[in-house]
């Protein structure tokens, strides 16, 4: 006789063993309905289940419906199979291959004879629709390792049975069926293909098998699912918005950068990008200044000997610029700054009086990623980071973190940015360091959180392999996220590089070292702007905040003198004296983005005036100039800059 406790505390009896879809319906129809799997947290951890799972034992059950990011995905896994069945009736001679969730949707790989069309897709979307309204229940069972790749090596599926022979022998392994349609999966699953109603096919390109150049090349489909119309609908219209802000068309719009196959995942920087980017450096400098860091500077290229105490070397080397010299060492380009601050910290002695000691840099950092991971100024192989070192007492740890956190938060407000998520990833399986020093590296980083009152979401393994790290996830204008800043606590890189200070006692004792990038990779901050903004940047982060017009060649003086008073002003602005038609310049500067137009006539010219519009088309009329400068270099004015952070 199962007793069932639900998550708000109330228990159900049952006189023998119940599943999980007849628990829902015990609870209410409109459950029985919704209900697309169950979470069972038991002594051996969470498990996620179907609804036709039977509990036969007590057990703490809660029910997944689409409205939960399991149920999310649950829907997501199984349109990927709906995809795989479409495709192999339509196509019968076409393999499949693997089908994961990915970030707002899902992938199927294919083995086909040609590449799939847009008409290819049409159809195979029909075929999908088709197969969810004939609502085909899904049933697991269950084969050992050896049965498993017999029954797909006679069904013709030779890369699916390639995938089990990696699994180890005598392992059991879970298949689900819908219709005449087989695949090998974890689950779990939706009920029935009915349950799918808000899908749509986006894209196909290719791939190679398991990721290796050398393998055969598949075909990728890509897919978005959500739980209802209206989120489809929302989605399709963020992404068609996200194509109008891509900022690798609006860097060349813009006249802000490039890249060229002669230096694969590295930016030219045009000089209006260059401009930018080293606004965000100065406003970044004057936050860590009224923060108390110090800025240093360390080399780029380092003997093998500081990266193999560092851990690096074990735990990185595949994604590290090498080279050799003639007496046979080797260097490396770095791929982190930390060894360089960890080098810094240890020259001359430090007391705990010294401490805490802030140390930033912006540091040029490289890392070798796959060609095909390379996506703009999102994905590079050469980047500039925002990066902090913070050595403190142990006692100082939590405080030093809730400090970064609170900076964190501030200047991510001052970008617009009021939406931000956190994730506290914990220990991986790879790692360096005692358990014991793991639950107080976690544990200062939750009790920050935990004292802030800032929500937080658990990444079970995904900390880096010295220290568990906070992650912060910014949601921009069109309801995306990005994953920026990152605070890692680490005891492992000061014990392994044996730095110290000397404490009250006048004994030697080890500090703590906190890692902080607030920006990340400030090429992918530039990047997420760009397209956060749409181009149209604040006047104080603007490449080029004003441009002079003149109507004709007798205001030519005139304009020039403006421009002069203008960069007297701090203001950056440039001059069109072209002879053109003034509409055809303003429209000029508009699809440019200037934030201000500043036009002058012969009254302008007479009265020392001006003629000011924005970009959004609103005419202020005609000012005195002295009143235009004073307003926009209000306007220009970084955020934080009265006061302090």
């Amino acid at each position: 006789m199962p007793c069932i406790t639900l998550p708000d505390g109330s228990q159900r009896h049952f006189p023998q063993a119940v599943s999980i879809a007849e628990l829902a319906a015990d609870i209410g129809p409109g459950l029985a309905k919704a209900a697309l799997a169950g979470r069972i947290d038991g002594r051996s951890g969470v498990q996620l289940v179907d609804t036709a799972f039977l509990l036969e034992q007590d057990a703490n059950v809660s029910l997944i419906t689409a409205r939960d990011p399991e149920g999310l995905e649950i829907l997501r896994h199984s349109c990927a199979h709906l995809l795989a069945m479409a495709v192999k009736q339509l196509y019968p001679s076409a393999q499949v291959t693997i089908g994961p969730v990915i970030e707002d949707g899902f992938f199927y790989d294919f083995a086909f004879e040609r590449p799939f069309t847009p008409d290819d897709l049409a159809q195979i979307e029909a075929r999908m629709q088709a197969l969810a309204a004939a609502d085909l229940p899904l049933s697991r069972r269950e084969l050992l390792r050896d049965e498993a790749i017999a029954y797909f090596e006679q069904r013709g599926e030779s890369y699916k049975a390639e995938l089990i022979r990696a699994i180890p022998e005598g392992e059991t392994l879970s298949l689900y069926r819908q219709g005449d349609f087989e695949d090998l999966c974890r689950g779990p699953h939706v009920p029935s293909t009915g349950k799918l109603q808000a899908f749509k096919l986006t894209k196909v390109a290719g791939a190679y098998w398991r990721g290796d150049a050398k393998n055969a090349m598949l075909q990728r489909i890509y897919g978005t699912c959500w739980p209802d119309a209206k989120a489809l609908k929302g989605y399709l219209t963020r992404l068609e918005e996200a194509g109008k802000r891509d900022h690798r068309k609006l860097g060349a719009q813009l006249d802000l950068f490039h890249f060229d196959d002669c230096a694969p995942g590295s930016v030219f920087w045009h000089p209006k990008g260059w401009t930018l980017f080293q606004q965000l450096i100065g406003y970044m400098r004057t936050q860590q200044e009224r923060a108390d860091y110090v800025e240093i500077n360390t080399p780029d290229v380092m003997d093998r000997g500081l990266w193999e105490t560092s851990g690096h070397w074990f735990n990185y080397r595949e994604a590290m610029f090498t080279t050799t010299t003639e007496d046979e060492r080797v260097f490396a380009l770095k791929p982190m700054n930390c060894p360089g601050a960890v080098s810094l910290f240890a020259q001359g002695l430090k007391s705990y009086r010294d401490l805490p000691l802030r140390m930033a840099e912006f540091g040029k950092v490289h890392r070798y990623d796959p060609s095909g991971a390379l996506h703009g100024l999102l994905r590079v192989r050469h980047f500039t980071q925002d990066d902090a070192h913070i050595f403190c007492t142990p006692a100082r740890m939590q405080d030093e973190c809730a400090r970064t956190i609170a900076l964190v938060f501030a200047i991510y407000r001052d970008f617009g940015f009021e939406d931000v998520a956190v994730k506290l990833s914990t220990r991986p399986v790879n790692r360096i360091g005692s358990n014991d020093t793991w639950d107080q590296l976690e544990g200062a980083l939750s009790g920050a959180l935990d004292r802030m009152d800032i929500a937080y979401r658990i990444n079970p393994g995904e900390g880096a392999f010295y220290g568990p790290k906070l992650e912060f996830v910014l949601r921009d204008a069109i309801g995306r996220d990005w994953q920026c800043g990152t605070l890692q606590v680490d005891l492992n890189l000061p014990e392994r590089f044996d730095i110290g200070y000397i404490n009250e006692q006048g004994e030697r004792e080890r500090p703590v070292m906190l890692h902080r990038a607030l920006f990340g990779s400030l090429e992918r901050f530039t990047g997420i702007l760009i397209e956060h903004y749409s181009g149209l940047f604040p006047l104080w982060l603007a490449p080029q905040q004003a441009v002079v017009l003149n109507i004709s060649e007798a205001q030519t003086d005139y304009a020039q003198s403006v421009l002069k008073a203008l960069k007297k002003a701090g203001l950056r602005a440039a001059v069109d004296l072209r002879n053109e038609k003034i509409g055809y310049k303003i429209r000029e500067y508009t699809l440019q983005k200037v934030p201000y137009l500043l036009v002058v006539g012969d009254r302008e010219k007479a009265e020392r005036r001006i003629a000011l519009r924005s970009r959004a088309g609103e005419d202020f009329g005609s000012l005195p100039l002295d009143e235009v400068i004073a307003r926009l270099r209000q306007e220009a004015q970084p955020p934080g800059s009265e006061g302090s952070c």
